[in-house]
């Protein structure tokens, strides 16, 4: 039996230029912290030839192709496990929630079988492995953030060249700062679950779409600048945060918040909106909605918490106490 872990995330800054159709052109930076949410992935050998593989769905199979999950069948293609191996999955907080739960799976996976295989790896390599079952093999409108995040784990700073090429280094923050700015984050579920595929594939559609007088294939329209936005914003978080300027954050997160809406109609809703307002005038520094957008968790940062969280638990919010994770992906139980 092996039981492996990997953190589920929240977004600091930068997020959404680390597609493949921005950082491609452009680069990308972003900053993500692992928080400790996590999803499990339990594999163990069976003696008969069946593959069995649960999760919100059992299957029964006999050949790897047969498996209809697409990345537990990439991952087993991969590893060359074709037979007599049952894999379970279970999680701290469900999928389609904005918090990076496709990534973090396929990371989590991928470190249980790599492990079972006696396989080498690094933190990063085991990242760009994910990164190339969802993004290169499935296809997926996605990016890297959720991958490298749940591999490294931490309040990281991450950048991507133009070859997607990525390096990872802890956000440079004094260990009192990074106390305080713990303490005062809260998330709230919104009670929506959505797949943030359909809003990723806008923006990735969105972001290759050229002008009518580029010939070259350098992408130019109001996505592009709005994640040009985006991406400097991470920079000024960056600094805030570096600085010991938690309050500064917050309000970076709420312009954050304004010009992500701009990204999609299906951003946000009347519902959402509602909440945010309402936790503004209660206290909130500062907010965004998690992810790709449509549902999830609410994020704020408050001075008064105990304030912030009975206001909105009053209208109808369920809040998750977390803390920050800085293992990333690892290995809970093997015997």
């Amino acid at each position: 039996m092996l039981i492996v872990k990997a953190p589920l995330r929240i977004s600091i800054g930068g997020g959404g230029t680390d597609l493949p159709s921005y950082y491609e052109h452009f680069e990308s930076t972003f900053i993500s912290a692992a928080i400790n949410k996590y999803i499990y992935i339990s594999v163990h050998p069976i003696f008969i030839p069946d593959i069995i593989v649960k999760y919100t769905e059992l299957e029964r199979v006999l050949s790897v192709d047969e498996i209809k999950h697409p990345i537990i069948r990439e991952c087993l293609k991969l590893v060359g496990l074709e037979k007599s191996i049952e894999i379970s999955s279970f999680a701290d907080i469900p999928s389609g929630t904005g918090l990076g739960s496709s990534g973090t799976f396929t990371v989590a996976l991928l470190k249980a079988l790599f492990t079972l295989k006696n396989i080498n790896h690094t933190n990063l390599s085991l990242a760009e492995t994910a990164c190339q079952i969802e993004i290169e093999k499935l296809q997926a409108p996605v990016g890297k953030q959720d991958q490298y995040i749940a591999s490294v784990g931490g309040l990281t700073r991450f950048h991507i060249n133009k070859n997607g090429e990525t390096s990872a280094s802890p956000l440079s923050m004094r260990p009192h700062d990074l106390i305080d700015l713990e303490e005062h984050l809260l998330l709230f579920f919104t009670g929506y679950s959505r797949s943030a595929n359909v809003i990723l594939k806008e923006q990735d559609v969105a972001t290759k779409k050229t002008s009518a007088s580029d010939r070259e294939t350098k992408p130019s329209n109001d996505m592009i600048e709005n994640l040009h936005f985006v991406k400097e914003l991470g920079f000024q978080i960056e600094k805030a945060l570096t600085n010991g300027h938690i309050d500064e954050f917050g309000r970076l997160m709420n312009v954050h918040w304004e010009h992500k809406k701009k990204r999609s109609n299906n951003m946000s809703s009347s519902k959402i909106d509602e909440w945010y307002e309402l936790a503004m005038k209660n206290g909130a520094l500062g907010g965004k909605l998690i992810g790709a957008g449509g549902g999830g968790f609410l994020m704020f940062l408050a001075d008064d918490k105990r304030k912030l969280r009975a206001v909105l638990r009053e209208a109808g919010l369920h809040d998750v106490p977390f803390r920050f994770d800085y293992l990333g992906a690892q290995v809970v139980l093997r015997e």
